[in-house]
């Protein structure tokens, strides 16, 4: 009798090829990225970043109502100050853009909308640098205590969540010590732990704001040649008292992604930045791609490295095809 060999690849038909997948996406597990800019009846379209805007705190309501038709209820709040100083004061400001914007959702949404804020100084030092200047570098320690500040501010405004993005030592012990300390002991820290110093972020600056005048950030953020340093640095963001790690880019670093994955006992997540966005949207209205399957497939990378959470401007989309 002749033996049937298995096929290797198995003949499933779409219902149940969709049903066997190993991986999947959730609404639970995307965050939205928002610019929120100080002012009144804002929503400007950011050129770098089509189909992404600023909006001032009031006019918020339009596109949490859209997102959470979506069914995605998380976003991380970036604030566009009107001024900016040395010092980037305006960022625990208890008047501050986020904490105007922290307030409003609170009142409005409480707990259908999730809070996560960035939590950095570039933003609004007028230098751009992520934390105070000393002799043209930055001091950090002396940043450490203006970062505590920030957390405390946007903690106190109603954030679910404190996201430090800064790459300054030690700022999740100074972070999670001063939180303790106001009894907000219950507000989580998801630190930017592997955030390189990478060229995908263009886009961004322009639409924050927030580029260096002077300089650039390669002496406290890290160099993209590595990867065992990715580990060290989710290993001892964690021993701090981060509760989730991230990656940051995405999808050139779904390699280290899949390595902190495997080594930490804590959720990951991966930020999907301005520049794979941009990408994306240049090729689609170039008509050389399709914008939703390579919206979709990418994302699915990034799960399949062993990310559990993914920030992404698409998120809105990616809810809706899940």
């Amino acid at each position: 009798m002749e033996i049937l060999k298995r096929p290797r690849r198995l003949r499933y038909n779409r219902t149940l090829r969709e049903a066997v997948r190993e991986t999947r996406i959730s609404a639970s597990s995307l965050i939205y990225p928002v610019f929120i800019k100080e002012g009144r009846g804002i929503k400007a379209e950011i050129c770098s970043m089509p189909g992404q805007y600023h909006w001032s705190p009031d006019r918020l309501p339009e596109l949490y109502d859209r997102l959470l038709e979506t069914g995605v209820n998380k976003i991380i709040m970036f604030g566009i100050p009107s001024t900016k100083d040395e010092e980037g004061s305006g960022a625990y400001s208890g008047d501050g853009v986020i904490q105007q914007a922290l307030r409003l959702t609170k009142q409005r949404y409480r707990e259908a909308v999730y809070c996560v804020t960035d939590l950095c100084m570039c933003e609004y030092t007028s230098h751009g640098h992520c934390g105070i200047l000393r002799g043209g570098d930055v001091d950090n320690d002396k940043t450490l205590e203006s970062l505590a500040r920030i957390a405390l501010s946007q903690a106190a405004a109603g954030a679910d969540m404190i996201a430090p993005s800064d790459m300054m030592d030690g700022r999740v012990r100074a972070i999670r010590l001063a939180l303790d300390a106001r009894d907000f002991q219950h507000i989580p820290i998801m630190a930017y732990s592997a955030k390189y110093a990478s060229a995908f972020y263009g886009p961004f600056r322009s639409a924050a704001d927030s580029a260096p005048a002077t300089g650039d950030r390669k002496s406290y953020q890290m160099d993209y040649h590595n990867k065992k340093e990715a580990r060290k640095e989710a290993l001892a963001d964690i021993e701090e008292g981060a509760d989730i790690v991230m990656v940051k880019p995405a999808l050139s670093y779904l390699d280290v992604i899949q390595t902190v994955s495997r080594l930490v006992d804590v959720p990951v997540a991966a930020y999907s930045v301005s520049g794979e966005y941009a990408m994306i949207k240049a090729a689609a209205a170039a008509g050389l791609i399709d914008e939703a399957a390579i919206v979709y497939e990418t994302a699915v990378s990034v799960f399949r490295a062993g990310a559990d959470i993914l920030i992404s401007y698409f998120a809105p989309e990616l809810s809706s095809n899940r």
